[in-house]
């Protein structure tokens, strides 16, 4: 049986959230939620929003004028009207839609014999520079989100696991597509398996970090052209007791997780990818990409995903340090 992802390769949370009952939190920070919206709903609620305020105040100005009597004084040239030109609702309507968005016509226009109108122009004036700061504000943080430049940040479609340096580790191979590059970028990466503590109690997808250079400062990558991203199994490593022969009947999974500034925006970006256990090569290294032309450097992303076979011991990391410490 094939093993549920708990992170697709392209970086999607393979997680649904259920019998959430305590759903009033989402409109507690109502900013967040219209961003994290698909682009139908986003857009859906950014004309409803105009749409709506359009129509009330609208309808307000229609009721005063026809409180006012307005309405009945349409061809009395000597009756001063609260707004000029406003003979029906939708000239209320059109009104309403000058007044919010301050196009002006000249037209139909606001006399100063009316102190209602005054004061509901003042609030209309207030709500719809409130109504435009916050829809505009929702759809610029929406349109300039980082999540697209995530597409050109590549893993390679496995891991492998070698020796380097007389020692066993494990590898995968991140790149970047793109000419600016991301600033200040940093590599992670998870064990997702479930395991059973000493009394008893079952956890499910526990997370181990795995080291990628964290002591070193080998985590902070200088992104220009792909690196291969190592793990040296060691005591300290989840993969210490692991042969080439467990390897093939485990079941956990690997999530890497690439975060950095994208020059162009300032903005963070993070691309995720996951490699199960039979998308693990045992005996296998990376080939080379990068080669010196006439001036530059040339990378060849046509090999980016592939790999030779290379001698590797099928023992544990823990039996080969053991077989070296005998010869020595």
């Amino acid at each position: 049986r094939k093993r549920q992802r708990y992170v697709e390769k392209d970086g999607k949370c393979n997680v649904q959230h259920g019998n959430v009952r305590e759903t009033y939190r989402y409109l507690t920070d109502i900013f967040t939620t219209l961003v994290d919206l698909k682009w139908r709903f986003s857009l859906l609620v950014f004309i409803l929003a105009y749409a709506v305020t359009w129509l009330f105040f609208g309808l307000i100005w229609w009721f005063i004028a026809y409180c006012r009597g307005d309405l009945d004084h349409l061809e009395d040239h000597a009756w001063t009207p609260c707004v000029n030109n406003l003979n029906g609702f939708v000239s209320a309507f059109l009104f309403s839609i000058e007044t919010e968005t301050t196009i002006g016509y000249g037209h139909r226009v606001i006399t100063d014999k009316c102190p209602e109108g005054i004061v509901l122009l003042l609030l209309q004036a207030i709500l719809g520079s409130m109504v435009n700061a916050f829809m505009v504000g929702c759809m610029f943080v929406k349109i300039s989100q980082p999540n697209k430049r995530a597409e050109t940040l590549v893993f390679s479609s496995h891991a492998v696991v070698s020796l380097r340096d007389d020692r066993l580790c494990l590898m995968f191979r991140v790149g970047d597509l793109r000419d600016s590059h991301i600033v200040e970028a940093s590599i992670r990466a998870k064990l997702i398996k479930s395991k059973q503590t000493q009394e008893g109690e079952f956890i499910p997808l526990d997370q181990t970090d795995l080291s990628v250079g964290f002591e070193t400062g080998d985590d902070r990558l200088f992104l220009v052209s792909p690196l291969i991203i190592s793990h040296e199994i060691d005591e300290r490593s989840p993969f210490w007791d692991v042969s080439r022969h467990q390897l093939e009947k485990d079941d956990f999974e690997i999530v890497v997780i690439l975060e950095g500034m994208v020059e162009a925006t300032g903005m963070t970006c993070q691309a995720r990818s996951s490699y199960l256990a039979d998308e693990v090569l045992w005996g296998h290294r990376f080939t080379p990409l990068l080669s010196l032309e006439e001036g530059f450097y040339e990378v060849d992303y046509g090999g980016f995903h592939q790999t030779v076979p290379v001698p590797t011991p099928a023992c544990s990391a823990r039996q080969l340090a053991a077989a070296a410490a005998r010869r020595d």
